[in-house]
């Protein structure tokens, strides 16, 4: 396989890669969609400009979710070491991490794209 990133990349950092990428779309796209809405002119932008930079955040939050997907993935060793990853070695403790980052991967990737459905489905702000 392709080395995207040395391994020493697969830190404890890299399990929490995933939730924090969702978090800062959630603020930006929704902090972005009621500051548009609060003030409409402020920028002297429309409303398809706002969806539209919510698409592209969205597009950025995927991709770097799926490139933390792909590390846990070679961090669980691809799915060759079945759970429960409970010994107390390192060998173990790192296949537990990369099944766990593999886990909050899908589970942030699932939260993006409900953040991001709002902006496919509102075509103006509600007042």
């Amino acid at each position: 396989m392709i080395r995207l990133l040395p391994r020493e990349v697969e830190s404890l950092w890299t399990l929490f890669t995933a939730p924090i990428v969702w978090a800062l779309h959630f603020l930006i796209c929704y902090v972005g969609a009621a500051i548009y809405c609060a003030k409409p002119g402020l920028l002297g932008l429309d409303f398809a400009a706002v969806r539209l930079g919510i698409g592209i955040v969205t597009a950025l939050a995927l991709a770097l979710i799926l490139l933390s997907t792909l590390l846990a993935w070679r961090q669980w060793g691809f799915g060759t070491y079945d759970p429960p990853h409970d010994d107390a070695t390192a060998h173990s403790r790192r296949r537990f991490q990369g099944f766990a980052t593999l886990l909050l991967s899908g589970l942030s990737f699932v939260a993006v794209i409900f953040v991001a459905l709002p902006a496919v489905f509102l075509t103006e702000c509600l007042r």
